[in-house]
């Protein structure tokens, strides 16, 4: 709006308002460039007038303060915390001249809100505390006073939000909780949806803190949708925030895009240096975890660079050891280490200060040290390593998991190969330790990809042995991880919850104040505290918390009986299998491993192909016949080596990698031979064990939108004297949770989507929406027995660790025994064929595996179902 001399004193005052006004909008949406041009203008026009009129006077005087306050939060952001407190002392000293109580406590309220914001970002959270509980007395004597009542609950919102934010920080979940909870019901009252949906990202940043992963992105769903419907702009920092939970829960492919969205808005809004260069970080790192190297290359440096002109050592750190990590992976894997490398990441270690810095220090020592053992320099990788430190209590586990791992190939490289595998060992351990603590199924699965190169390193020494019961215990202590941990039930005490959720809170809050160069000692101390009272009532694990012993050969072949276990494993292009059979155990090598998983990602393509229900026939037969041919090409190479050891028998699968995604029932010795599929001999030595209750009730359950002869639940209903059918309207997320709680039988026809990346985020679609693999991990008695009838949501995807993910995997990891379902797509009518087969036989009394055996024998490739678990 121009600007013309000839404007009276209260029209320059309105149109200061004015440019307040959007001006603060700009910075509510991260815009402060544009919100600084914004408050200058307005800070100018008001130094143009000197009102006489008394009533004029105190409105200019008023929008004087507003601007400066709010110009100084935008200093904060821009030059840091300090040149935004001076500027708040400005306009404390302007507020003293305002005589009006009234106006002077809204006034009093903004500044103090606005102060407690820097002394937040500052790292003087007790501080920002006082400062916030001052604000929201005087916004609340201001509300008291009368007038318009809905922009004074804005404003009270606003600090119940911020002061919400500092509890966190603090570790004080129960009162962040109270001022989160009551901000959204203010906003919601008033009508302030935008503030709601603000208040909730800060919740969400709550349940990211305290350990509860799955609710994080799925509300930050929720609020950018909220913002999305009302015709607002989403705010850059919900996205960044969306992002870090979805890295979080491992869901890094999604986390990228989302990312790569924000980017592109903040870049084109000339976003401000700090949250471009931390949404920069995130997507790099988001691209290592997907091994898009380059992007992750490029990321990490851009960020770099604007962190330097930012100013914030520990951020120019971090971004420099994920190109480091980056340019150590790609070294690894070509085998080419130039010599520059260690030393480049020598000389940056040395450049860091130390104690703030020495973490990162450290990493870039052991980066340095993994490629001078590789170099051939095993003198200077150990020289290195002596210099790395130990880790301490609230070392992240990268840090710790990297070392052990420096160490075991430093071991191998001087040919001591028993110091290697303890030091293995002692990983593992690390990671047990850290999965006790975490507390939930969703952090176990991510966790695994940390002790992946240590599992791979211990699985290639022992195989180079050649001993098969040897070989036998170290898988089963490598993989399939998650699967080792009882379900246990939520915890009941809420003071105790309380604590786990501090301790949770406040670990993060020491890594957050170290990242941003602020004292910790309060912090430690406060959480030092807390876990000694969490341990007081009894914290020993949490939900996912109390492991189960790797299972021993002995208790495997006393549940074996006339079975046989297969369990394949791998190291470099060398596929092997231990068999245990009665009390004997073997190990057979078969060849090329990749060649087997070309043929395994094959016969899925042409199964996948086949499975139309109405094809042309000559189409039909061309793939018939390439699915025939990759069956009889894995037949040859997977079991018939192993038929004069396995015999007849009825078989426990273990398979790694690729081969998870084999539907072994496809295969001709294996035509009609009951087959379950498990993640480990332990997974399905607990499955088998699992005590059954009495027998509960069938339930049968058809999502939307499905075709007819899929969906023909009642058809099936027909087979069990009693059967709860829930269909249509009817299969509710909330009904369908409740009937599968205590259920024998669980027959689920609906859409599903596999999340590849965490299967906790899996979905089936039902009547008023997913129903997350998560949330059925909730039940306290989940169903015995599983069917996913309409979706391949199995085991489309193996996460590092040998972790298999899908909807099955969440369900047997709660405590499910057995999960039938299919793992490529399935025709309507071969489903509804197959699933028809499938509940005669199992109401007739068949075990799982027969029945399903006997399903799969009719049309082996258009059947492409496993039994999972036990059975």
């Amino acid at each position: 709006m121009p600007v013309t001399a000839s404007l009276d004193d209260v029209a320059v005052i309105r149109e200061a308002r004015e440019l307040h006004r959007v001006g603060l909008d700009a910075t509510c949406a991260g815009r402060h460039h544009e919100a600084a041009r914004l408050l200058r203008r307005g800070q100018g026009l008001t130094d143009t007038i000197d009102p006489a009129d008394p009533g004029v006077r105190a409105d200019w005087l008023a929008t004087r303060i507003r601007l400066s306050s709010t110009f100084a939060s935008v200093l904060a952001e821009t030059d840091g915390p300090a040149a935004g407190l001076a500027g708040l002392a400005e306009s404390r000293q302007l507020i003293e001249d305002v005589a009006d109580p009234v106006v002077r406590a809204e006034l009093l309220g903004r500044v103090e809100h606005n102060r407690g914001l820097m002394l937040l970002n500052a790292g003087l959270i007790e501080d920002a505390i006082t400062a916030f509980d001052a604000a929201l007395e005087h916004k609340e004597r201001r509300l008291a006073a009368g007038g318009p009542v809905t922009p004074l609950a804005d404003l009270i919102v606003k600090t119940l939000r911020s002061r919400g934010t500092a509890h966190t920080r603090l570790g004080l979940v129960r009162q962040a909780r109270q001022d989160l909870t009551r901000a959204v019901a203010l906003a919601t009252e008033h009508g302030l949806l935008e503030r709601a949906a603000d208040a909730n990202h800060a919740a969400g940043l709550l349940d990211l803190r305290v350990g509860d992963v799955p609710a994080a992105p799925r509300r930050y769903g929720l609020i950018e949708r909220s913002y999305r419907e009302q015709g607002l702009e989403v705010p850059a920092l919900l996205g960044m925030d969306r992002g870090q939970a979805l890295i979080a829960a491992g869901l890094a492919d999604e986390a990228g895009t989302q990312l790569d969205g924000v980017l592109a808005a903040l870049r084109a809004d000339q976003g401000v240096i700090r949250t471009l260069a931390n949404v920069e970080l995130y997507r790099a790192v988001a691209a290592y975890m997907t091994d898009d190297l380059e992007l992750a290359r490029a990321a990490a440096s851009s960020a770099r660079q604007r962190m330097r002109r930012w100013g914030c050592e520990t951020c120019v750190a971090n971004a420099t050891i994920i190109g480091l990590r980056v340019d150590t992976r790609l070294a690894l894997r070509s085998g080419r280490v130039s010599r520059s490398l260690p030393g480049r990441a020598l000389d940056f270690a040395d450049s860091l200060p130390v104690p703030r810095l020495a973490e990162q220090a450290a990493l870039a020592r052991m980066l340095a040290a993994r490629l001078e053992i590789r170099r051939g320099d095993v003198d200077a990788a150990e020289a290195i390593l002596d210099r790395v430190p130990r880790p301490g209590r609230l070392t992240p586990i990268d840090y710790r998991m990297l070392r052990r791992l420096c160490r075991a190939e430093l071991a191998v490289a001087r040919g001591r190969r028993a110091a290697a595998l303890t030091e293995i060992r002692g990983g593992l351990t690390d990671l047990d330790h850290v999965r006790d603590r975490m507390g939930g199924l969703e952090l176990l699965s991510g966790t695994a990809l940390h002790g992946r190169e240590l599992a791979e390193l211990a699985v290639r020494l022992v195989l180079d042995g050649g001993n098969a019961r040897r070989l036998f215990t170290w898988l089963e202590r490598t993989r399939a991880q998650t699967y080792r941990y009882e379900p246990l039930s939520h915890v009941d005490d809420p003071e105790l919850a309380e604590r786990i959720a501090e301790v949770r809170s406040l670990t993060q809050s020491i890594h957050q104040a170290e990242h941003d160069g602020h004292s910790t000692a309060a912090l430690h101390a406060r959480r030092a505290e807390r876990l000694r009272e969490a341990n007081r009532l009894g914290w020993h694990t949490g939900r996912w918390g109390r492991p189960r012993p790797v299972a021993g050969l002995t208790d495997v072949m006393a549940r074996l009986g006339e079975r046989a276990l297969v369990s394949f494993a791998s190291s470099g292009d060398c596929l092997v299998a231990v068999v245990v059979v009665g009390s004997d155990v073997r190990l057979a090598r078969l060849g090329s491993a990749e060649q087997a998983a070309e043929s395994a990602r094959m016969l899925n393509a042409d199964l996948n192909a086949l499975a139309p229900d109405h094809l042309p026939g000559p189409l039909a037969q061309v793939m018939a016949t390439s699915a025939h041919k990759q069956a009889d090409r894995l037949d040859a190479q997977l079991i018939r080596p192993l038929t004069g050891l396995i015999g007849e028998r009825d078989l426990v699968v273990v398979p790694t990698g690729a081969l998870y995604a084999v539907p072994w029932g496809v295969l001709p010795t294996l035509r009609g031979r009951p087959t379950v599929v498990a993640p480990s001999a332990t997974a399905w030595l607990a499955a088998d064990r699992a005590a059954t209750a009495p027998a509960g009730r069938t339930v049968l359950v058809r999502g939307p939108e499905l075709p007819a002869a899929v969906g023909e639940i009642d058809k099936l209903g027909a087979h069990y004297a009693t059967a709860a059918l829930l269909s249509d309207e009817r299969a509710t997320v909330t009904d369908v949770l409740a009937a599968l709680d205590g259920a024998e039988v669980a027959h689920l026809a609906a859409h599903g989507v596999h999340e590849p990346e965490n299967a906790l985020f899996s979905r089936l679609e039902l009547a008023d929406g997913p129903v997350y693999a998560h949330e059925m991990a909730g039940l306290a008695h989940p169903p015995r027995q599983v069917v996913l009838a309409a979706c391949e949501l199995a085991l489309n995807r193996i996460r590092p660790g040998d972790e298999p993910l899908g909807f099955a995997s969440a369900l047997l990891a709660s405590g499910s025994q057995v999960v039938v379902a299919p793992l490529s797509r399935v025709g309507d009518q071969a489903c509804a064929a197959a699933m028809d087969d499938y509940h005669r036989s199992l109401a007739a009394g068949a075990r799982p595996a027969v029945a399903l055996a006997d399903a799969i024998a009719v049309d082996p490739l258009r059947r492409p179902f496993v039994c999972l678990g036990s059975g």
